[in-house]
């Protein structure tokens, strides 16, 4: 396989994350499925290209790079227009750190296999993995909603020009959705998630329009 190959699944948050990314540089890659449902993930053929076990990882360059964020950041990088994040020192940090309140907060409680594996030690059933999502997705955003009282926030979380935060919001919009979070009194998230739904790049990467692709 040559040019740029995204080893994904389609309803993966980071993966999500990094689709829009790329779709939003009309970056043309090659989607390669990594089915976690059937625990792909952990098999030897990925765990070679991602030690961690995890989705998803970017082939590109030469390299064979892993977690979201940095892959975002890498492209941000390389790809002097991009615009993920601000120019100004004060303005990267406030993106970094919405983006990590959803990927270094929300996300990890939610992942998959934690939320597995809790269901098997607690004998907790589909009642309790939706209370689960519901409670931990439910307040990561609603934190991320006072976060977004701020007189940097614009149309989208950062100014009038979506970046790497939006690229984390939508799809945990989509995951509150999903599991029936009830976030519909967040009126800033659900402004600035409406406006990203407009643009090609978000609808592109969209899960169902993923799903469809592999």
């Amino acid at each position: 396989m040559s040019g740029i190959i995204l080893f994904e699944y389609w309803r993966s948050s980071a993966s999500y994350r990094v689709r829009i990314a790329l779709h939003s540089l009309k970056l043309d890659y090659e989607s390669v499925p990594v089915n976690i449902l059937k625990n792909e993930q952990k098999e030897p053929d990925n765990l070679s290209r991602n030690p961690q076990g995890l989705v998803p990882t970017l082939a590109m360059d030469g390299r064979m790079m892993t977690q979201s964020l940095a892959i975002i950041e890498y492209l941000d990088e390389i790809y002097p227009d991009a615009g993920f994040l601000p120019p100004d020192p004060a303005g990267r940090q406030r993106v970094r750190a919405l983006s990590y309140a959803i990927a270094m907060e929300t996300h990890p409680v939610c992942n998959t296999g934690v939320v597995t594996h809790v269901m098997d030690i607690t004998q907790g059933g589909d009642a309790a993995r939706n209370a689960w999502m519901q409670k931990f997705i439910g307040e990561g955003l609603t934190a991320f909603e006072r976060l977004l009282d701020n007189a940097d926030t614009g149309k989208f979380c950062h100014g009038d020009k979506p970046g790497m935060a939006d690229f984390c919001l939508v799809p945990q919009v989509y995951n509150a959705r999903r599991w029936g979070a009830d976030i519909s009194g967040l009126k800033r998230v659900n402004a600035i998630v409406k406006r990203c739904e407009k643009l090609k790049a978000f609808a592109a990467a969209h899960p169902d329009k993923a799903k469809l692709s592999v």
